[in-house]
């Protein structure tokens, strides 16, 4: 009986034990999820506040102090410090609380710990680490986080005199996205006296990747709104280009008057201008600004400010572009210039007068009165570009040169657009090419004669891309 009384008791006493022991691996396993979703809470939250931190439109400095703030509030530590990498040097970026150095501080340092939050700071964020050297450096070569429960008694830490400066438990963690380590997060002390443990370990683990997918987010937001700054820019720039561009032109007995004006780009370098000098001179300018976009719109704005200022108060061409550069050299870049034609046309002469500053000829067709054929010529004169020389050579080099133009005749102003558009072989449309098209269409208006130049061009490139602005401006004496 007595036997059978212990079987009894014994194997209460296992079941007891066993319902023991689920209960507290139950109670094992709650805790665990209680802490798994704590630690999701507070990434969440974490991340939370990166995302405000984006949409704040903060800088990139200002997103890496809010990681450090967000990482002391998230774990309880007395301390954290961010190092960006930058090519294969770590440099402090941002520090909250007394965070250790990591390298010995100046020997002349015991005199300022006074201002030892200051201090500490300016030293952190001077600190700049090798990959690979010390704690910092390791972490961000090998792209793994270390825990350092007992920092006191561990040799890859650096420890200091002052007692608030020393390392109890330390974690580095490396900034990561994608396969590239951005930067480390490093966090120190947690502020109950208590080592840093797994679930720390974890937490910030957690943290510094949510901390790298925010600063990559940061930076394509930031290009993002850099792009949208210069596609506005860019689209203002072009819009005033077109305003200063003419599409009405004057109006004088005898004179058929057309341009036209594609850039390869939003932004082109082309300009041409006409305006009317008086009732019976009208005056023709084309250039072309070397570069593209903002800069050679800009420049081209100022070119035509200062052609139109010096043509109220100069007669000659050349003399216009002799001032022209007298007043813009000392103000161009040195790897930009301008080629320019400018021409007067004086239909109580039936005369036009021209100085080329090393721009495209002009293509003059002269009609035969008596069998009705025609003939071109390409009409130049000696010059350089505007912006290349010093007003010493360009003055004795710049000519007026002074042509018929009577009843019959065109005059075709273009850029290098026209005459250097490739097709797919390689080859150029050319002048030899362009006189042809405008012998061929010589009896057409002065709009049709564009657009018969344009799509002979379009024709000949087979629908290749167009690497330069193309501007025309044609003239016909009727």
């Amino acid at each position: 009986m007595y036997f059978f009384l212990g079987l009894l008791l014994g194997g209460l006493g296992g079941f007891l034990f066993y319902r023991l022991t689920i209960r507290r691996q139950r109670a094992k396993l709650e805790e665990d999820i209680q802490l798994l979703q704590q630690e999701k809470q507070i990434v969440v939250e974490f991340m939370h506040n990166l995302v405000e931190a984006i949409g704040d439109g903060v800088n990139r400095d200002e997103l890496f102090q809010r990681i450090v703030h967000a990482a002391i509030l998230s774990t309880g530590a007395l301390s954290a410090c961010v190092f960006e990498r930058k090519g294969n040097k770590l440099h402090g970026v941002a520090v909250e609380g007394l965070f250790p150095p990591q390298r010995p501080l100046p020997e002349s340092s015991a005199e300022k710990l006074s201002t030892r939050a200051k201090f500490i700071e300016g030293i952190l964020r001077s600190e700049v680490f090798e990959i690979g050297e010390g704690v910092i450096g390791s972490v961000a070569k090998s792209g793994k986080a270390i825990l350092i429960e007992d920092a006191a008694h561990d040799p890859r830490v650096v420890q200091h005199g002052d007692a608030s400066l020393k390392v109890r438990s330390l974690v580095v963690a490396p900034i990561p996205f994608r396969n590239e380590v951005l930067g480390i997060l490093a966090v120190a002390n947690p502020a109950d006296g208590l080592a840093f443990n797994e679930t720390d370990f974890s937490l910030i683990e957690s943290l510094a990747e949510q901390a790298g997918l925010a600063i990559h987010n940061s930076d394509l937001m930031q290009v993002q709104m850099e792009k949208q700054k210069l596609d506005f820019d860019i689209s203002m720039a072009s819009s005033i280009q077109g305003m200063i561009l003419p599409s009405i032109f004057p109006q004088l007995p005898g004179l058929d008057i057309d341009a036209f004006y594609r850039p390869a780009q939003k932004i082109g370098g082309d300009l041409y201008d006409v305006f009317k000098i008086d009732e019976h001179r009208v005056a023709f300018a084309i250039a072309d600004v070397s570069g593209k976009g903002v800069p050679a719109s800009l420049l081209m704005a100022i070119c035509q400010t200062n052609l139109r200022h010096f043509a109220k108060q100069l007669d000659s061409p050349a003399e216009i572009l002799r001032e022209m550069n007298r007043e813009m050299t000392p103000e161009m870049r040195q790897d930009m210039f301008i080629t320019l034609i400018f021409a007067v046309v004086d239909i109580n002469k039936q005369t036009l007068t021209m100085a080329r500053a090393g721009h495209e000829l002009l293509l003059l067709v002269h009609a035969e009165p008596n069998s009705g054929d025609a003939k071109s010529e390409m009409i130049g004169s000696e010059g350089m570009a505007i912006g290349m020389v010093p007003s010493e050579v360009f003055d004795i080099i710049i000519e007026d040169r002074t042509v018929p133009f009577k009843s019959g005749d065109t005059a075709v102003f273009y850029t290098d657009g026209v005459t250097e558009a490739s097709n797919r072989d390689g080859a150029e449309f050319s002048g030899n090419r362009l006189e042809e098209v405008v012998l061929s269409l010589r009896d057409r208006d002065a709009r049709a004669l564009n657009q018969g130049i344009v799509s002979t061009v379009e024709r000949f490139t087979g629908g290749s891309v167009f690497m330069d602005d193309l501007t025309l401006i044609t003239v016909k004496h009727a």
